[in-house]
């Protein structure tokens, strides 16, 4: 299906990020991973992708919260596909407190990760992309770029925002063959939620697993955790021909949780 394409998904070398490169790299299409963590679990994945999967993987390690490393990272992904067909912008950072409490150097930081990264990279992969009169973005938003929760002004902040890019960019591109999209999942229990998961466990003294139910069940009617595999197969879909019309819109992915 997506045989002789070349992806970039940033945040990749777990949790959802990793679940879509995976999906993609299942479908035929040659993969970019970028993330942090250990040297040897990143490189262990990406020859695993291409033994796998029989595609090429490359890896990039840039800051997304650092415009040059960006800009150097697409330049990467340029020398090596000669351009991206399909990125992913995934990467993302978390951090709560009330807005008063709020530090404000993790206000810069989650909006650089979680929104102007997504810029960075898009204004990058655009022109190859017109050039070849295809191309899909799709942005991981979050059911916090729809609905807001308390503590997280930064996260919805920027969640709000790359979906207001998401629909900028899909119609600055609605003639030229090329799609913008977000995901909006719930709660998926990635790294990233397992912390939460842990901090609400402290708190209210509780286990792991009966702050995880109270957490998903608070917001989720479906009482259930949506898997980085769904939101995998969700990006897939994006890509295909079935999807070719969609533009400008989002893809709620919740259990539920935004349709209350």
């Amino acid at each position: 299906m997506l045989t002789g394409k070349r992806a970039l998904v940033t945040g990749s070398t777990s949790g959802i990020g990793l679940a879509m490169a995976k999906a993609l790299a299942g479908a035929g299409a040659d993969v970019m991973l970028n993330g942090f963590g250990d040297k040897d679990a990143i490189e262990a994945t990406r020859t695993s992708l291409e033994t796998e999967f029989g595609v090429t993987a490359h890896y990039n390690g840039a800051d997304l919260s650092k415009p040059d490393q960006i800009e150097a990272m697409m330049k990467d992904a340029a020398a090596k596909f000669g351009g991206v067909d399909i990125l992913i912008n995934n990467a993302g950072i978390q951090y709560t407190a009330l807005i008063e409490d709020f530090p404000p150097e993790k206000w810069d930081a989650i909006i650089a990760i979680n929104l102007t990264s997504a810029f960075h990279t898009i204004r990058f992969a655009l022109p190859y992309m017109k050039q070849r009169n295809w191309g899909r973005i799709i942005n991981t938003a979050s059911a916090h770029g729809l609905v807001a929760s308390v503590q997280k002004a930064a996260y919805v902040a920027a969640k709000h925002g790359i979906m207001g890019l998401t629909k900028v960019t899909a119609l600055e591109t609605a003639e030229s063959g090329i799609t913008a999209n977000s995901i909006c999942p719930g709660w998926v229990r990635t790294e990233l939620v397992e912390r939460q998961i842990e901090a609400k466990a402290k708190e209210a003294d509780i286990s792991i697993e009966e702050a995880a139910t109270n957490l998903v069940s608070d917001k989720h009617p479906s009482k259930q955790f949506v898997t980085p595999e769904q939101i995998g197969q969700t990006a897939l879909f994006l890509c295909s021909d079935a999807a070719s019309q969609m533009t400008g819109t989002h893809m709620s992915v919740d259990g539920g949780w935004t349709a209350q």
